[in-house]
């Protein structure tokens, strides 16, 4: 069992996704890394980019945490979170996966551990590569496309002006939800932010 985490913000890389919904994760991940004073730097071999920190006060009670941002599509995600786990030696139940969901509503987020992928690419392809959907998700709400528009094309899509006027601080939320999950357990964060 290690004391270390692994948080992999799902996305797709390269600045023609940058704004879409599906790429929420990413935005966290990129949180996460300034809070932990790190900045992303390509990982080799990996086809990721990686930020190493800790969380929590200095000391032997600090946290150790990689924030991960795939730099592949999203149903090919699998692969470089599996290297970067065997790289760190950190097991499923040390990995959080945050990510859009098209079933909460936008302003919305649910912390949860295990599950299936309900139609997610990206946390398909993790279940696919690890042998297991046991591990924590950060689900971002960005709820169901209007009128007749597919679901796919609506999460590759970009945010509203409406929506990104407050994706910021949706944003900062789901970031202390995953600071939350591993300073003070599932339980707790979910008291906290499941609303």
């Amino acid at each position: 069992m290690t004391s270390g985490w692994v948080v992999v913000g799902l996305g797709n890389p390269g600045p023609g996704y940058a704004g879409h919904r599906h790429n929420v994760g990413y935005l966290v991940a990129e949180v996460l890394a300034t809070r932990i004073g790190a900045r992303f730097g390509a990982a080799k071999g990996m086809r990721a980019e990686l930020a190493d920190g800790r969380f929590g006060p200095v000391g032997p009670d600090s946290v150790k945490v990689t924030v991960v941002k795939p730099r592949t599509y999203m149903n090919e995600t699998g692969g470089p979170v599996s290297s970067v786990l065997s790289y760190f030696g950190v097991g499923a139940d040390h990995l959080i996966a945050i990510h859009d969901e098209l079933d909460i509503d936008p302003g919305q987020i649910r912390i949860k551990f295990g599950g299936g992928d309900n139609g997610h690419n990206g946390l398909r392809s993790l279940r696919r590569v690890l042998g297991t959907g046991d591990f924590f998700r950060v689900r971002v709400g960005v709820g169901r496309p209007p009128g007749r528009q597919a679901p796919a094309d609506f999460v590759l899509s970009n945010f509203s002006a409406a929506e990104r006027a407050d994706l910021g601080v949706e944003v900062e939320r789901a970031a202390d939800a995953v600071e939350s999950l591993i300073t003070v357990g599932l339980e707790r964060t979910q008291s906290a932010y499941n609303s």
